[in-house]
């Protein structure tokens, strides 16, 4: 493939392993152009990313460490400055990042995870048995019905949102991964979710729950004023952003491919691979997200044969990490739950890797055994080729996903 650097990055996201490929002809980690013509780096080799994201001199706190932000030359006008903005255990560095990630981490050990185990069953098998109701041959988009409804209302559930206010407070977090917006939609997004949260946040203080919202809100106390309502806000939209969009993600990739190639489907039901093959594979060659903004080197640092300046923003380039055909070989883009090595870096690593994977891996270790289980003969209603994509470089996900409910038990 023809390099061309700097690489101007699609905003539609109309192809994200294409876009991978051609970044990666310049090399593991090379420059890119975002929307706005801003200048960044993409790193998507496999050891690079790695090393990367192990490296504590990598901060993800854009009011500290991206110089051009910092300097006032990056404008509200940014189609990505929500990424700035956001004031989180994601945006934070140092000692910072370590006081939020602790109070957040606790609720997502294995030990809490497991014991939802029952609760999220019985999320999944709501949903399943509400799609049987659809008559048989009926066209449905799996991600609308379930792959989406399914992560959101056990994040919810846990967070102590009320039914009613769900779809609008992660209308905020579905927005903010969309690429194709303008600044002024962008400008919009931002102002209505602040003001949503802040009302959920008050309306907790005054009618508390038994919910994760709850024991931030006393941690708040107990710290002494130490966690800001701006640290809280932003936890709280990040959690219920990343709790729902990429294992929605995770189950309409997985879903689609496994239609998509019905030997491979035909070998996990009959259990000649396991579902935990099937997962990890996914995770490989379909990250749920794509290209994730920012972090920002607080030195130069030298990453694979590449120095990256301190203060120039970075992109970790999780769909075309997957299929680094240096990592995993000339069948590296391809589907195959019996490969050796599965090795993937979808949850991240280091410092910042997701805490809420074990929430993750569970609901999908439910979720996508059980939709086969209840519809053997589930199929796509369009060809493979004519699903589109979600329509954003940031995520790695599907605009929909029709299928026919021919079979079930």
């Amino acid at each position: 493939m023809e390099p061309t650097c700097p690489y101007h990055i699609d905003r539609t996201g109309a192809d994200v392993h294409a876009e991978a490929a051609r970044i990666r002809a310049n090399g593991p980690v090379s420059q890119v152009v975002l929307p706005g013509d801003v200048l960044a780096w993409s790193i998507v080799g496999y050891d690079e990313a790695l090393q990367a994201l192990a490296d504590s001199r990598f901060s993800k706190d854009p009011r500290k460490h991206w110089t051009a932000f910092a300097n006032g030359e990056i404008g509200q006008d940014f189609p990505l400055i929500g990424w700035a903005l956001m004031d989180n255990m994601t945006t934070a560095y140092g000692p910072d990042h370590s006081r939020l990630r602790r109070l957040t981490a606790k609720a997502f050990t294995m030990r809490r995870v497991e014991a939802m185990r029952s609760k999220v069953e019985a999320v999944a098998q709501t949903l399943l048995d509400e799609l049987a109701q659809v008559p048989a041959g009926e066209v449905i988009d799996l991600k609308a019905r379930f792959a989406h409804p399914f992560p959101s209302r056990v994040i919810c559930d846990l967070f102590g949102v009320p039914a009613h206010q769900r779809a609008a407070m992660l209308r905020g977090g579905e927005l903010n991964v969309d690429t194709t917006l303008t600044p002024e939609e962008v400008a919009e997004n931002i102002e209505q979710w602040h003001t949503m949260m802040h009302g959920f946040v008050a309306d907790k203080r005054r009618s508390p729950g038994d919910d994760l919202t709850t024991d931030l809100l006393a941690a708040q106390e107990e710290d002494g004023g130490r966690l800001s309502d701006s640290e809280l806000v932003g936890t709280l939209f990040l959690l219920l952003a990343t709790g729902t969009e990429p294992v929605m993600n995770l189950i309409v990739n997985a879903a689609h491919v496994l239609l998509s190639q019905p030997e491979q489907l035909a070998r996990a039901r009959s259990g000649a691979v396991s579902w935990a093959q099937v997962i990890e594979e996914t995770l490989r060659v379909e990250a749920p997200v794509a290209h994730l903004p920012f972090r920002f080197p607080v030195e130069d640092v030298k990453v694979g044969d590449t120095v990256i300046p301190k203060g120039d923003p970075v992109l970790i380039g999780f769909a075309g990490i997957g299929r680094d055909p240096v990592k995993h070989g000339p069948t590296a883009a391809r589907f195959d739950p019996e490969r050796a090595d599965k090795s993937h870096l979808s949850f991240g690593h280091g410092l910042y890797r997701c805490i809420g994977a074990p929430l993750a891996m569970l609901e999908m270790e439910l979720a996508l055994p059980a939709l086969f289980e209840r519809f053997p003969d589930l199929e796509l209603a369009v060809a493979s080729d004519a699903v589109e994509p979600q329509g954003t470089f940031i995520m790695n996900g599907r605009k929909e996903l029709p299928v026919r409910l021919t079979g079930r038990r």
